[in-house]
């Protein structure tokens, strides 16, 4: 067994100890959602706890690790020694022409454009220049993505997303 330097057991510990508040925090707002039962048998409340519990989980085995030794069998880092800033101007803008358009073109299509432009960023990053064809398989797979998730929302769970019409199908 390897052990890691003191200063990388306190940074990894750091990373298990923010994914616990964050579990907390998400715990904290799930009690505020109301927790009476939709469609299914159950409330709008569910998937919060769901996370909530599964990043505590996480979080503590992370701690747990860190502090028996450090992330074993763990290699170098892959990548750049700096942030790539256009990539995350890639991703920022797919998170806020989301937030921006989500009510006017609805979850789904929003979802869409959001994970559309977060892949280019992440791809770009990696110099990868995608042409058309990755840019179709990359709104496909958005598609696929934010379709099943707005259905599970709004049928399943009877919580109320923006859809693009009134039927609630999209």
């Amino acid at each position: 067994m390897t052990r890691e330097p003191t200063s990388q057991r306190t940074v990894q510990t750091l990373v298990g100890a923010a994914v616990v508040v964050t579990a907390l925090g998400l715990a904290g707002g799930a009690l505020k959602i109301p927790g009476e039962a939709g469609y299914g048998g159950v409330g709008p409340n569910f998937l919060p706890w769901v996370v909530a519990a599964v990043l505590l989980v996480c979080g503590i085995l992370i701690v747990r690790e860190a502090r028996t030794g450090g992330f074993r069998e763990m290699g170098e880092p892959s990548g750049a020694q700096r942030a790539w800033w256009p990539g995350v101007v890639w991703v920022s803008a797919g998170l806020l022409a989301n937030a921006a358009l989500i009510t006017t073109i609805g979850f789904i299509l929003g979802c869409t454009l959001c994970y559309l432009l977060a892949v280019q960023g992440l791809r770009r990053a990696q110099g990868e220049r995608p042409g058309t064809r990755t840019l179709l398989v990359d709104l496909v797979t958005g598609l696929a993505i934010s379709a099943p998730v707005f259905w599970l929302f709004t049928k399943f769970l009877a919580i109320n997303l923006p859809g693009l019409t009134g039927t609630g199908w999209i």
